[in-house]
């Protein structure tokens, strides 16, 4: 798994839990499927769509800018493949 998609997990995780969601309240407040959400947390999700997580942004009542703007985020290397 890619270091930008473990960050992407990381941050719905910790998202979740300053807002005391479950990922089964996230899915229904953001309408995006349980099995979506459980396959990026767990890393089975490659490259996780910017539609996915915009929806999960507004399940979060948060900006996209609002969740990239982390100090894991500002200091990622650019991922080449």
């Amino acid at each position: 798994m890619s270091r930008t998609v473990e960050l992407v997990a990381e941050r719905i995780r910790e998202l979740c839990r300053e807002r005391k969601i479950t990922p089964n309240g996230l899915s229904y407040r953001a309408g995006v499927p349980q099995a979506t959400i459980k396959s990026i947390l767990n890393g089975e999700t490659k490259s996780p769509e910017v539609l996915t997580i915009k929806k999960l942004c507004d399940g979060f009542e948060i900006t996209l800018a609002q969740f990239f703007d982390t100090e894991a985020f500002h200091g990622l290397e650019q991922e080449v493949n």
